[in-house]
């Protein structure tokens, strides 16, 4: 079951009108002035410095925000192996395009600012508020800053569950050259510990149950392919064979092809 989610009030009268419309699209969230006053495990949504985060109350994990200027995303940018990644063959790449993607379970952004820095358009779709929040804010300090300005602003932020959104899109005719999806694996209680940021995700969030009905509108979206993120090991999504894989170490990416590019 998700915790819940307090919003911890801020003195910065902006800061605070920008919680109020955050607190506005989560039910059930509420405000609190003291984090020391949380129950454990309660989710706290609130600003750092200048960085929206979210943190596990008594919990040893670090916040969780979006960074895409320095850690790890600037580390990736710089020297992760650019158009050589798996990522960026899985999209297609390789083949010398830009694609116009649609990643239709954004997460934290990670996947589609690499596709971004590496000159994709890219369309994300958040269903979660609290995680669109996170995303929005770090996109927004990413436009904010020269050295990743361009690339930020090929992102595209929809703030709505994938399968309305896609629905949206087909009613009006709309395609992607390629449907980009990652959804969250089932976490099994025996299974090796997780990562601490893990912990975060899952007290918030209950999974992807509903994956499987992602596949049916992305394959109708997109107009070369579909390309799926799944933990190596893991069943295919809506017990569908792609046209091909391309395996890692550590995931795979299902790809369904539909026409060249």
């Amino acid at each position: 079951m998700a915790s819940s989610v307090v919003v911890q009030i801020h003195p910065d009268p902006d800061k605070q009108a920008y919680l109020e419309t955050l607190l506005s699209s989560m039910d059930g969230a509420t405000y609190i002035e003291n984090p020391a006053d949380c129950r454990e495990n309660q989710l706290i949504l609130g600003f750092e410095d200048d960085r929206l985060s979210l943190t596990r109350a008594c919990g040893k994990e670090n916040p969780i925000s979006v960074d895409f200027v320095g850690g790890k995303a600037g580390h990736r940018r710089k020297f992760g192996g650019g158009k050589g990644q798996d990522i960026a063959k899985a999209v297609g790449l390789n083949k010398g395009v830009k694609p116009h993607v649609l990643d239709a379970t954004g997460g934290l952004g990670r996947d589609a600012f690499v596709l971004a820095s590496l000159g994709c358009k890219v369309t994300v779709i958040e269903r979660s508020p609290v995680i669109a929040a996170l995303l929005e804010d770090g996109i927004r300090r990413a436009i904010a800053d020269p050295e990743v300005s361009e690339i930020a602003g090929r992102m595209q932020l929809i703030k709505e569950d994938s399968r309305h959104a896609m629905a949206s899109s087909l009613s009006l005719g709309k395609q992607f050259d390629v449907v980009y999806l990652d959804p969250m694996f089932p976490h099994k209680e025996r299974s090796a510990e997780v990562k601490k940021e893990m912990k975060i995700f899952q007290a918030l969030l209950s999974g992807d149950p509903d994956a499987d009905e992602l596949l049916e509108p992305a394959l109708k979206l997109a107009q070369y392919r579909v390309v799926i993120k799944r933990p190596r090991l893991s069943p295919e999504l809506g017990n569908t064979s792609p046209t091909y894989k391309l395996e890692g170490k550590a995931c795979r990416y299902d790809i369904h092809a539909l026409k060249a590019f």
